[in-house]
């Protein structure tokens, strides 16, 4: 038995199913929140199953989770359209093996999910299960879970990308010193610039010279492993739409009408314009807008009204496991915001940092946050003022300590599966057939991302 077949077997006898890691690290958080925060009439039980409660239906975070399941829907509906279909059957097309479906996957999964990583959470998914498809009409034999992990990876670039919510946030005006306003630190927010602009983040050099790195050194390390994994043809059948029979009368006629699902989708795209115009003249992507824009593109590009919905019939199972878990991390995030685990994990790192260090901790930080808070804008909320004040005191560039905490807060998912959700409806795939391939590439990403903020 080969390394890489001894690992893969290892995770699925110790790795649950990613509700049940859901349920453990809720349990875990209870205990350690009971055990180690605040003043015990503060972190008392009582108060920490309420505290629970609260951020499981928190009403701001439910809209999230409309959002992202939106976007798994809406994504996976554009995908069965005619037009995109086409689209990835000849990016497909460009796969004949292993090695080939790795570098194709795993590239275009990273530029896409760097422009907006609502779009590359759903590109990559739609890409790994495009190569299993193929691998199934023309029989070439492919390693199906390391496809699966190649999807995956832009998630780890995601927020150094444009779509970044650190960085996208520090760039508002106002928005460094409201983060401020509740914790009353005024010396603080003395210091504190108007906003942080995005050429000094997002598109520094470095961050764009580590970028670049990674979208080399990734689908290198893929190529490689993909070269000593066991392959096989995988048997995955096509999404299909299923096609209405029978005589079409009377109101249905409207139903299938071409052209008045082309005038309501030219509609939504017109509002669409109008609506965001400037917002995308400076790149900015929100969960809003790209599912108004996906809306728009899924009426247009399928041919009625029906097609459409028979498309959504077919996406929507997807979106149960979202549905389901998203209210069970929230929980997680409301136990470690208002018993502050979020502050004693971040400040424990930012009393032992020098300024030559505060950039690694800060990373080390945010990407174990990050295992329980999968949200990184919630997280930011929470510890960006730990961040930004830590810096302020040492002397760390706040553009390098933003970033610090955008590398940490990405790299981990290739820990928790929790934005896998997506993939593993849309794959067929499990959280344990991905893990060992995603953790050998979040320990490449950790060296690359350490080493640059050393050396920056």
């Amino acid at each position: 038995m080969n390394a890489s077949r001894f690992i893969e077997l290892t995770f699925k006898r110790l790795i649950p199913a990613p509700f049940t890691l859901a349920v453990l690290l809720t349990l875990f958080t209870m205990l350690i929140a009971f055990f180690f925060t605040g003043e015990q009439h503060t972190s008392s039980a009582i108060n920490i199953l309420k505290y629970w409660q609260n951020g499981m239906w928190d009403p701001a975070l439910l809209v999230f989770a409309i959002q992202m399941m939106l976007i798994l829907v809406l994504g996976h509906v554009l995908v069965l359209s005619t037009p995109v279909a086409a689209l990835t059957k000849r990016l497909t097309n460009l796969v004949n093996g292993n090695t080939s479906a790795v570098v194709v996957v795993s590239v275009s999964t990273m530029l896409v999910a760097f422009f907006n990583w609502g779009l590359g959470l759903i590109f990559g998914a739609i890409m790994a299960r495009k190569v299993g498809e193929a691998s199934s009409e023309r029989g070439f034999p492919i390693n199906y879970p390391l496809i699966g992990a190649a999807g995956y990876v832009g998630l780890m670039v995601w927020h150094g990308g444009i779509s970044g919510s650190a960085p996208l946030k520090a760039a508002e005006n106002g928005h460094i010193k409201s983060l401020f306003s509740s914790s009353g630190s005024q010396a603080s927010m003395l210091q504190l610039p108007d906003s942080i602009p995005t050429d000094t983040t997002i598109f520094s050099s470095w961050n764009l010279i580590l970028f670049g790195i990674l979208l080399i050194l990734i689908p290198l390390v893929l190529f490689v492993v993909a070269k000593f994994t066991e392959t096989k043809t995988v048997a995955i059948k096509s999404d299909a739409i299923r096609k209405e029979t029978g005589i079409i009368s009377g109101a249905e006629k409207l139903d299938h009408s071409k052209w008045l699902s082309k005038i309501f989708g030219v509609l939504l795209l017109v509002a669409f314009l109008a609506s965001y115009y400037a917002d995308l003249l400076k790149g900015n992507l929100t969960p809003n807008m790209l599912n108004f824009l996906m809306l728009g593109l899924c009426i247009l590009l399928h041919k009625s009204f029906t097609s459409f919905l028979n498309a959504v019939n077919e996406a929507i199972p997807g979106a149960a496991a979202i549905l389901i878990q998203f209210p069970l991390y929230f929980g997680i995030m409301g136990i470690m915001r208002e018993t502050g685990l979020v502050n004693d994990i971040a400040g424990f790192f930012s009393s032992i940092a020098t300024q030559a260090s505060l950039p690694v901790y800060t990373f080390i930080s945010a990407g174990l946050v990050n295992i329980f808070v999968p949200s990184g804008g919630g997280q930011w909320a929470v510890q960006g003022p730990i961040v930004l004040e830590s810096a302020t005191k040492l002397g760390v560039p706040l553009n390098k300590a933003i970033m610090a905490f955008a590398y940490g807060d990405q790299i981990t998912n290739m820990l928790q599966p929790f934005w896998a959700l997506p993939l593993l409806a849309i794959t067929k795939l499990k959280a344990r057939e991905i893990l060992p391939y995603t953790l050998i590439l979040m320990a490449v990403g950790i060296i690359v991302y350490v080493t640059g903020l050393l050396i920056i």
